[in-house]
């Protein structure tokens, strides 16, 4: 059996290059952190961007940048919160949806293609895979990396 150290690499760059391949079939002139923020506030609802950018993970100067690109192309709509005139919250529109829809058709698509080019034991062996690869991306509190704390 391989080193997980050596398994880690080689899962890393598969993973980077499927990444990569499906981010190609995205729509539009829509950049990775918008299509990300998009599906966060498709998942979850009306948020403040405050929450937005916790969502994910990056500095709330840079959602605000984010959020109004989606606005000008009508993904999303910005308002005020009821209740402190201070605090901006998104909700996606109807074009924000359709456009969500048709990127995530694209990419399964371009993934149920190439996986009927695989045999059937490598079909099965994948499906196998699937909830393995789940728990991996799985959030977990911290992860210990030699003398740092990821």
């Amino acid at each position: 059996m391989e080193s997980s150290a050596a398994l880690a690499s080689q899962l890393r760059l598969a993973v980077l290059r499927l990444s990569r391949r499906l981010r190609q079939q995205a729509v539009g002139e829509i950049t990775p952190s918008q299509l990300s923020a998009l599906a966060s506030v498709a998942k979850h609802g009306e948020l403040s961007l405050g929450t937005l950018a916790a969502l994910e993970r990056i500095a709330p100067p840079s959602m605000t940048r984010i959020a109004a690109r989606l606005e000008e192309r009508g993904l999303v709509v910005r308002r005020s919160d009821d209740t402190d005139r201070r605090v901006a919250r998104v909700a996606i529109s109807e074009s924000g949806l359709a456009v969500l829809d048709e990127i995530r058709n694209r990419r399964n698509a371009y993934l149920a293609v190439r996986i009927r080019e695989l045999s059937e034991a490598e079909q099965e062996l994948l499906a196998r895979a699937v909830p393995l690869l789940e728990r991996l991306a799985e959030e977990d509190a911290e992860v210990q990396v030699g003398s740092v704390t990821l």
